[in-house]
């Protein structure tokens, strides 16, 4: 284990140690912040009196999981702890609508009735069907849907990179 400078205040106490959980790999935690439940891992044979530490590796996703850090140090600390750039509002909708439309397809629901769900049954029923925009962005939710659960949902975790 490298050595660790002692710092002034050991941010470990903000943590709930009775949700602590113990495995070989150490005692997970969880701490509440700007309405997220984060979870933390005290690696084992680390003593609490020891100061948290991250360990971060220096892959294509470092910076994502560098910014993971910065909240929740800011959340340790008691600051502003800045919103998830990682989706946009459209993006989140997007996301949501695909889960809907997901949803509404295993359970048996047809693309027409999904539409009138998320888009409004007024507004899908002022259109031909067949030719309908409302239809094929239906279906393409339902498509991206199965991706997200067929393991698509980890790019969620990351932000859009441009070469």
């Amino acid at each position: 284990m490298p050595i660790i400078l002692l710092a002034a205040d050991n941010l470990y106490s903000a943590l709930r140690e009775p949700a602590a959980r113990g495995d070989e790999d150490g005692a997970h935690l969880l701490f509440e912040a700007s309405g997220q439940t984060i979870r933390i891992v005290r690696l084992a044979g680390v003593p609490p009196d020891v100061p948290l530490a991250a360990s971060v590796p220096l892959d294509a996703d470092g910076f994502d999981r560098i910014e993971g850090i910065d909240r929740l140090l800011r959340a340790l600390l008691g600051r502003a702890v800045p919103g998830d750039r990682r989706l946009t509002p459209q993006q989140k909708r997007r996301q949501r609508h695909m889960l809907q439309a997901t949803d509404g397809r295993m359970a048996g629901a047809t693309y027409r009735d999904i539409a009138g769900v998320i888009f409004g049954v007024d507004r899908v029923a002022s259109e031909h069907w067949k030719t309908s925009a409302l239809r094929d962005a239906t279906t393409a939710l339902v498509k991206d849907g199965l991706a997200m659960i067929a393991g698509g949902y980890r790019a969620l975790l990351r932000h859009r990179r441009h070469p």
